[in-house]
This record gives C-alpha cells, structure tokens and sequence, in this order.
C-alpha cells in the first residue's frame, strides 16, 4: 500500500453518512474509498478518532469492519480540454461513457476517467514562449481548439510556483497525461490538471459589475437585468415555469459558456434537459449549443450527497473558463433540491435543526455558494465572470420558507414566478410586483450608450403596472364601468405592456429573441400611446375610440411582426401610430372649440 493512503474500518452506517476509524492522521475533505466496492466518498468530520464520512453513491449492502482508504487529497475536478459537450453527475463521472458500459443503472463503485486520456489535443504554444520564458499562475501557455465555437487556452495551474520554463515541448499533438513544459523547480505541466471543489479559484482582484448579461428576455433584460457576474434566483411553485426560463436564458444569453446543474430534478425532467440540448442551435454560431455547454445531472433519486456536492463541482468549472477570460452563466436547477440534501445529511449526523429541519449553517453554505459569483481581473490579465441563476422550489409557492429568504441575502436580481401568470399561460411567468433587480444603477451607463430613454421609460412602466395593480382591486368589487377614462386608459396600457412587451414566445421564431433595440423601441411606443392617450382624453374624447385605433392592435403585435433588424417596419408602426393619435387630437381640439 502507497504511503500516502491511510486504511480504516468502516464502524457505522446510516444511509449516505458512514462512521469509520483509524483515519485519524486525515484531513478534513479528504477522498475516501469505502467498503469492498470502493465507494467515492469524502471526510466531513473529524472527531475522538472517528471520521465522519459521505458517501456518494448507493451503499446499500455495505456492512460494519469493511475497510476504507483514504487517499489524502480533497474531492476535486480535472479541468481541461474535453470538459465541453460532456455529461456529468455531481462527481464529474461521464455519464455516457458509463452508461455505454453498462445496464439501465449505474453500479456502485463504477469508475472513469472524466477526461479522454487517450484523445489528441493539438496544442499551439503561445508567441514567443520557449524554454527560459518566465512564467506565473493563470500564465497563458497556449491553446487549444477545443470545438469548432471554443478555443480552449492551456494556462499554468494556480499551484504551479516555477519562476521560468525549464523545458517546453513546443506544438504539437498532446494526451492530457503528456507534459507540455516543466518548470525549473521540476514541476511538469499538463493540459489538465486538478482543482479542489470546495476552494475558490484565485484571481488578481474582484471588478464591480457594469454590463448586463443581455438574455433577449425582455421582461429580465429591461425590467429586472442581470450583470455579467451578477448572481439571480428564480423561486416559483411546481409549474411555473422556472426550468423553461433557465433553458430560454441558456440559449439566449451573450455568455461564452453555459454550465446548467441539474441539482435533485426530477429524472423525467433532467431527461427532456439532456435530450433537448444537444439539439438547441447556438443562435451566434449556428452550430449544437452542446459545443460551448457542460450538463451536470443529479437527479433526485441519485444518491443526496452527490447533489450536495454538484454545486461546488459546477461552479469550479465555471471558474476555470472564468480564468481564460470567459463571461460564464451558470444555471443551477435547484438549490432547494441541494438545501434538502443537506439536511438529510445534517439529520443523518444528528446535529440540531434549525428552522424547518435545516442545519443552521445552511445561510453560509448558500453564501458560500454565491460569493463565487463575480466579474474578475483573471490571472492571465484578461477579464472575465461568473454569473450565477440559481432556481429555487419552495414547498407550495411560499417564498417565507428558509431557502427562498436565505438566498435573498445572497443575490441582488429576484425574478418571482407567479402562479396565476402560469396558469394565463403568460410566459415568462416573472411576477412584476415582488421581482426586483439591484443591478439597474450599475449598468444603467451600458443602456445609455445604447438608448439613453432605457432607465426613464422602465421606471415609468413599472410605476404604471403598479397603478394598474391597484386599480384592479377596485375593479373586482365594483366593475371597470365605475372608473373614469383616464384610469381605465391605465388598464388599457397594462393591458398593453403585459401582452405586447411582457409576454414572449419560445416557440415563435421572431419572438424567441429581442435584441435591445427592440425591447426600447416596443416599451417607449407602449409609454407613448400611453401619454398620447391620456392627453386626448382629457380633450374631451372618449376612451372607445383609442381603444379602437388600429395602431394599438399593431403595437402589441410588433414582437412576432418584425424582425430584429426590420428597423425601419417598427418606426413605420410609430409613425402610423403618431398620425392616428393627431388626428383624433384635432378632431376633439375642433370640437371643443366649437
């Protein structure tokens, strides 16, 4: 046996949570084997030479006194080219190469590789670098065409601590298990190497956030933004659509890699992910999305310490492309899933609940989480993000649980799903009442450069679906017919913004995507059919005949009409717009004269 692997006994089980001695001399984190089938697992507790060990995978079966191994390294990831276009559980097991070598289930115990050693990369060293160059952590050495949408650059590990290159083994064709260069402290450098999941990556210092991550969604990308770097959760009730807006914010957004996290799904859910994706065009590519997207299914009958897990296992990958200088989104589905294994496990050790039977430490487990998130000067000198959209399942809809409040500590963007908006079928179903977003200040100089009116016509559609809210109140007890013109022209413009601007079809090859031009250009038309209205109808003209202008109907249907880059078809709807709004303005004008 190697001298750096410690053997105990396994002493007690209970379900995932196994008790073992002899492992006195490990660390905490530390990777374990368990029992006869050589189970993953890992060290979570250290206590009067008992260690306290979760297990990853189904023990059923394993008995007291068989032994474990430790093997004195924390659970990490192997980062590298091949990470792209692959399928993972919590671990980083490939899932299809596995389930090619076996039946309906995975075995106990099963194990591969989760990068192809034998697989050629052709490495194409940076300019200029030969052995003598000087070198550093995040040091750029070269690239490699990882697929035909990412270029997949090779840096120097942060634990690498060499000065210079002693020797480099120039272009060529590499497995990840052949040296392209050593330092001269020695220390041979790979294509891929490891990284523990629960450390942070390092970077050179943390930037403040002052791009939006552009979704086409125009009910995020104008009401409540995200930034590049920023972190949002969308909590909803059993069929809200929470999974659906993800996928949409998947495919959509202008990030350069997508990690989606399948944490506690479903199966039959996680399946639709795996089959749809690798289906999905990548709209700035046109080619599979798959070639810039790493899938991490752990479905909720899989075992629940490998869901706890999955988060840090995704949001480690994340940051290793964050480190080349790429804005990554991750999509984390759910963190409910991930706080109930949690306290499975907790319950397991029999430590004290806190509210609704989760551990107390469940607030730092969801900001260690979170804090992960952030736009960053990388080691490499170029900048790069983290973006972070967790959905959240609260039992019933009820946003009061601990995981919905805990994480409003945490995020800064709020998209509330709302139940009666599902059942309307109006999608995306992002309530406009409790969602918020913080980073509107900081980004608002990026919308300025591309239409100063951005932050001045939100505020006011905001302030107006708000007056509408209340004046539906007042409609329920007594009727529309009770209000005057000029409140009822409010329902009409909320009618307005929720049909024409809000709602956005996923199946409609127009209305899929809004670039930001059109999100401004279908809101300001909206806020000034509005004002327009308004002032017509206190001319003495009668709210009927705005309602049967023609131009209102056209408005509304301008998302599914026009093109994004039919400019000159939406103006044309403003103009017509203009001319049936002054011609009703004349006519009462001559008859108030009169």
């Amino acid at each position: 046996m190697s001298s750096d692997i410690v053997q105990g006994s396994v002493t007690r089980i209970s379900g995932p949570i196994v008790y073992a001695e002899g492992l006195g001399s490990c660390g905490l984190y530390d990777v374990v084997d368990v029992g006869e089938g050589a189970l993953i697992g890992e060290i979570i507790r250290l206590k009067d030479g008992i260690a306290t060990l979760q297990v990853y995978e189904d023990d059923t079966g394993m008995r007291v006194g068989e032994k474990v191994l430790c093997r004195r390294r924390p659970l990490s990831v192997r980062l590298g080219p091949g990470l792209l276009g692959t399928i993972y559980d919590g671990i980083q097991r490939p899932l299809e190469t596995l389930f090619a070598g076996s039946e309906a289930f995975l075995k106990p115990g099963v194990r591969s590789e989760p990068l192809d050693t034998l697989k050629k990369w052709r490495f194409v060293p940076a300019a200029g670098l030969s052995s003598g160059s000087p070198i550093k952590p995040g040091f750029i050495l070269g690239t490699v065409q990882e697929t035909n949408s990412v270029v997949h650059r090779i840096m120097v590990p942060p634990s690498i601590r060499g000065r210079s290159i002693a020797w480099f083994a120039g272009e060529g064709e590499y497995t990840i298990e052949e040296p392209i260069a050593r330092t001269e402290l020695d220390e041979d450098i790979y294509l891929a190497h490891y990284w523990p999941v629960r450390k942070p990556r390092p970077f050179s210092d943390k930037l403040s956030v002052s791009e939006p991550l552009i979704t086409g969604q125009r009910v995020i990308d104008v009401f409540f933004p995200l930034s590049k770097g920023g972190t949002a959760a969308i909590p909803g009730g059993f069929g809200t659509g929470k999974t659906m807006t993800q996928h949409a914010v998947a495919k959509w957004c202008d990030a350069d890699i997508i990690v989606y996290i399948g944490c506690g799904e479903r199966g039959n859910e996680m399946t639709d992910v795996l089959t749809e994706f690798p289906e999905l065009i990548d709209p700035r590519t046109g080619r599979s999305l798959m070639e810039r997207t790493i899938l991490i299914a752990n479905t909720s009958n899989m075992p629940v310490a490998a869901r706890e897990v999955s988060l840090y296992s995704g949001i480690t990958l994340a940051e290793y492309f964050r480190d080349m200088g790429m804005h990554v989104a991750i999509m984390a589905d759910s963190t409910s899933r991930w706080a109930e294994a949690l306290r499975e496990l907790s319950g397991r050790m029999e430590e004290m609940p806190a509210e609704e039977g989760f551990p107390a430490y469940l607030p730092t487990r969801l900001a260690e989480f979170y804090e992960r998130a952030g736009r960053v000067n990388a080691l490499c000198g170029d900048k790069g993000s983290v973006s972070i959209i967790g959905a959240v399942s609260p039992p019933g809809g009820d946003f009061s649980e601990p995981v919905t409040q805990h994480t409003k500590r945490f995020i800064r963007c709020f998209w509330a799903l709302d139940r009666e908006l599902a059942n309307a079928r109006h999608y995306p179903a992002i309530g406009w009442i409790e969602s918020y977003s913080e980073y509107a200040e900081e980004i608002k100089p990026w919308w300025d450069r591309l239409d100063p009116r951005w932050n001045d016509v939100r505020v006011q559609a905001l302030e107006l679906l708000k007056r509408e809210q209340r004046l539906q109140q007042i409609v329920r007890l007594i009727g529309p017919d009770a209000l005057p013109d000029t409140e009822r022209i409010i329902l009409v413009a909320a009618e307005m913004i929720k049909n024409g601007f809000l709602q956005q079809s996923a199946f409609d090859d127009i209305d899929m995507f809004s670039v930001p031009e059109k999100q401004i250009l279908i809101l300001v038309m909206i806020m000034n059919f509005y004002r327009r209205s308004l002032t017509i109808i206190r001319n003495g003209a009668p709210l009927g005949k705005i309602v049967n202008l023609p131009c209102r109907e056209e408005i509304i249907r301008i998302k599914t009409t026009f093109e994004n880059e039919d400019v000159a078809g939406m103006h044309g709807v403003e103009t017509r717009m203009a001319q049936q709004l002054d011609e009703l303005e004349r006519m009462y004008r001559k008859l108030e004269t009169v």
